[in-house]
């Protein structure tokens, strides 16, 4: 499915890493050539790692409250977004089924914000990432960017 999807032109994503190890994580960049890691939360059990996902810029589409209800981190305060930030990964934060698990999107970054005393550039680095982890065309993105810049620099005028 993998492989025909790629020979289609098709963007390629697997869930990896979230509750299974971060062996996960490797077969899905190596045998499924994927474009983005959904979820990766256990990335950073492995620095090799780690320093693959920095240089391929791939982005890791973290959900925090479904993370907590699947019990991958007991509370919020435990959420590795943060780190991620720090090391340089391209972290996201998304809901994940939010009518299952509850907290569309703003209750995630907004329960994340709170849990990890996240700052405004942590916030706006995120908003960031998600555009560039984004499959859209290099245009929009700046486009888009451009726009999430403007905003958290408005902030302070």
């Amino acid at each position: 499915v993998f492989k025909a999807s790629a020979e289609r032109g098709f963007k390629l994503a697997a869930h990896a890493g979230e509750e299974g190890p971060v062996e996960y994580i490797w077969e899905a960049i190596n045998l499924l050539n994927v474009d983005r890691i959904d979820h990766g939360n256990r990335c950073l059990d492995d620095e090799i790692l780690v320093q693959v996902l920095i240089e391929k810029n791939m982005g890791l589409t973290l959900c925090p409250l479904s993370n907590v209800e699947l019990k991958v981190i007991q509370k919020m305060e435990e959420h590795p977004v943060l780190k991620m930030l720090e090391k340089g990964l391209l972290a996201t934060i998304h809901s994940d089924d939010p009518a299952y698990f509850g907290g569309y999107m703003n209750a995630n970054y907004l329960e994340t914000a709170k849990a990890l005393n996240l700052t405004e550039a942590h916030l706006m680095q995120l908003a960031i990432n998600a555009f560039e982890a984004s499959w859209l065309s290099v245009d929009e993105k700046q486009k888009h960017i451009f726009k999430v810049k403007q905003y958290f620099n408005a902030l302070h005028s």
